[in-house]
């Protein structure tokens, strides 16, 4: 288990990509503090907001492994790829799924003042992220990588 540990300590790539992916979550946490003058703990660990940390990480990995295994690299390829599917996610299907989100729970909004007994269970909206906040994650991702790339 040790040896395991100090593996994946020894893997710059990867902890560069996870650091990306907490800075990213932190300035989440100052953006919020500067909005509304309160710190909100609760930004840590949600999905959305400013700036995508889920495009921070898979940016930041998939520049990891160009600078270190080249860009013509089968390995920069297969990054490049899986970082291209999860910021279309992030922008595209759950940006979607937070819309619906949104009106089905405008309607149980109406639905509950009409029927005070109904279940007034609430559907998560903030899910995806805009374009602009996947941009801005990706270019921070990329940017943390570059002034990493010394670990390499």
């Amino acid at each position: 288990m040790q040896e395991f540990c100090q593996s994946l300590l020894e893997n710059h790539i990867l902890l560069v990509a996870v650091i990306a992916s907490l800075i990213a979550q932190v300035t989440k946490l100052a953006i919020e503090l500067g909005k509304n003058r309160k710190i909100n703990i609760r930004v840590l660990v949600e999905t959305g907001g400013m700036p995508s940390a889920h495009s921070a990480l898979v940016t930041a990995l998939a520049t990891g492994v160009g600078l270190k295994m080249g860009w013509n690299s089968p390995d920069f390829a297969i990054a490049a790829i899986f970082a291209i599917i999860v910021m279309y996610d992030a922008a595209g299907v759950r940006q979607a799924a937070g819309k619906q989100a949104r009106i089905l729970n405008q309607i149980i909004d109406e639905l509950f003042r009409e029927h005070p007994t109904f279940n007034e269970d609430r559907l998560k909206e903030l899910l995806g992220h805009t374009p602009f906040q996947v941009i801005v994650g990706s270019a921070l991702g990329v940017t943390i990588a570059c002034l990493a790339a010394p670990a390499y």
